[in-house]
């Protein structure tokens, strides 16, 4: 692997970061409601998969009684 000196280093460094295309404030607010609501969709989710999974080992290891 080639070695780079600093000066090239942060040269290429800010090559790259320019082409960095930063989402809007906009963009960051609609996003992260997203994500919550997906978070809130799955908790529920994962809520009624633990209670059905439970039901059923009650169920078997009690055989129904």
């Amino acid at each position: 692997m080639a070695r780079t000196n600093p000066i090239e280093f942060t040269r290429q460094v800010r090559q790259e970061v320019a082409k960095v295309t930063w989402p809007s404030r906009k963009e960051t607010g609609v996003t992260t409601a997203m994500v919550f609501v997906f978070v809130f969709i799955m908790a529920i989710f994962f809520l009624l998969v633990d209670q059905v999974a439970g039901w059923l080992v009650s169920f078997v290891i009690g055989l129904g009684a």
